[in-house]
């Protein structure tokens, strides 16, 4: 276990409620996730699924010299992280998140808390959190709203634990009950449009000691962040998105033709579109932040993977995957 202090003294958070007892009453989730923006679930998901997924970061965190593959902990054993990937993108080559999803359980799961057949987004995080020593007050890793970013993809934010996340380790941390109101971030400060570290009330932050098997989802608009890990070992956790398929759900697909007045795609699902461009369409890359319109053409080519959101016959959002 880590010997390192938790940060309960910087920033006191309220437990995230639990709504495994809610699971078979749709008027009491929907209520719950209207209240809160979040629903968070308790040993839901298949463990051997989870622990498969752990064993794919471990044998790469292995590979990267950073830990023992075997090591239950996951030990951060001090090796040099000038090299470390931000967003383990060999995970992302991979495709690490499909097998996941596939497994019966985990998909009866979903269908069960949707009523619906999920549609899973592919737009990933694979999170192996190495320990720092900084101590920033706050210590939010980044406060956002995935909504911003995403404008036009009613989904739903999945955040899945992969090892025992408590105070020191940090995990997630949201602020319960503010996705009903307008978008916190600072509109005069592009290209990443940040939220004020002041827009959050302190009341407001919630989270738990996390543990494999559990799933928390997110309101689009509910902000949130991951907070600094203050343990000795890594944080492992993924993130996707996903709504039901029977909602107005995106094209995913194959990017045919992109200019600052139209986007072409063909879908995956055989579904094609030519959508316009403007101003308000939030074109972005993998860092979130937002292309200028003239940039457009520049940042994408044809035959690109691509997921384009869009209201009739204008794109909200043209984004990569990842």
């Amino acid at each position: 276990m880590s010997t390192a202090a938790p940060a309960s003294n910087q920033l006191r958070m309220r437990e995230l409620n639990v709504s495994n007892h809610l699971l078979d009453d749709r008027a009491a989730l929907d209520a719950a996730w209207e209240r809160d923006g979040y629903l968070f679930f308790r040993d839901v998901l298949d463990q051997g699924a989870v622990a498969r997924l752990r064993g794919v970061y471990m044998s790469e965190l292995d590979r990267l010299g950073v830990v023992n593959k075997d090591d239950p902990q996951a030990l951060y054993n001090g090796k040099s992280l000038d090299n470390f990937p931000f967003r383990m993108e060999p995970l992302v080559e991979r495709d690490s998140w499909r097998p996941v999803v596939s497994e019966p359980r985990i998909s009866e799961f979903f269908q069960r808390l949707l009523d619906d057949q999920p549609f899973w987004i592919p737009t990933v995080e694979y999170r192996a959190t190495p320990p720092t020593q900084e101590r920033n007050p706050s210590r939010m890793d980044y406060l956002h709203q995935d909504g911003f970013y995403n404008v036009g993809i009613p989904f739903r934010i999945c955040w899945i634990p992969l090892s025992v996340i408590d105070d020191a380790v940090g995990g997630l941390a949201l602020a319960e009950g503010l996705h009903t109101g307008p978008y916190l971030h600072d509109v005069s400060k592009p290209p990443l449009f940040p939220i004020p570290n002041d827009a959050v009330p302190d009341g407001a932050w919630c989270r738990a000691t996390y543990r494999p098997g559990d799933v928390l989802l997110m309101h689009i608009n509910t902000p949130h962040s991951g907070l600094a890990n203050y343990s000795d070992r890594f944080r492992l956790s993924m993130d996707i998105r996903l709504m039901g398929a029977s909602g107005h759900t995106p094209i995913i697909g194959t990017l045919t033709a992109l200019s600052s007045s139209s986007v072409s795609v063909i879908g995956d699902d055989g579904r094609t579109g030519k959508f316009t461009v403007d101003a308000d369409t939030y074109c972005r890359g993998i860092d979130g932040k937002k292309v200028p319109l003239e940039e457009i053409p520049q940042r994408m080519k044809a035959g690109d993977r691509v997921i384009v959101a869009f209201v009739g016959e204008r794109s909200t959002l043209i984004r990569p995957p990842h």
